[in-house]
């Protein structure tokens, strides 16, 4: 059997990243600091996550997606709005900006999320491809 390295895998794969965090962590964050939400997310995200039953499940879920591209990508200086996470009823759409388009557009990579929470905690898996 051959290795990933030797089928090529390791070449396809440019990064990765990961995050996990407790949904409450975040809903009690947000409702200290309101104003944290327009930081941390865009009107987008806002909105959809609006919609859900228990918004702050799919707002952490949003924040994890951020953070592991943001590891993937291998960014120092970024901003919030700079991954921004859309999408339901499908896979997530990923919509970079700033940095992290820069980034990705350097490296020749494309990113891929996938998010996944339940009632106490929400996670995010990035992976770049080239």
């Amino acid at each position: 059997m051959s290795s990933w390295a030797e089928s090529g895998v390791t070449r396809l794969m440019g990064g990765l990243g990961i995050d996990l965090m407790e949904v409450d962590r975040l809903e009690d964050a947000l409702a200290r600091r309101p104003k944290l939400r327009a930081r941390l997310f865009t009107a987008q995200e806002l909105d959809y996550a609006a919609k859900r039953g228990r918004p702050a499940m799919t707002l952490a879920a949003r924040f994890c997606a951020k953070e592991a591209v943001a590891k993937a990508l291998e960014l120092e200086a970024w901003g919030w709005h700079d991954v921004e996470i859309l999408g339901g009823g499908g896979p997530p759409v990923l919509r970079l900006a700033g940095a992290a388009a820069t980034r990705a557009e350097e490296l020749g990579a494309t990113v891929e999320v996938s998010l996944t929470h339940t009632r106490g905690m929400a996670g995010a898996v990035a992976v770049l491809s080239r």
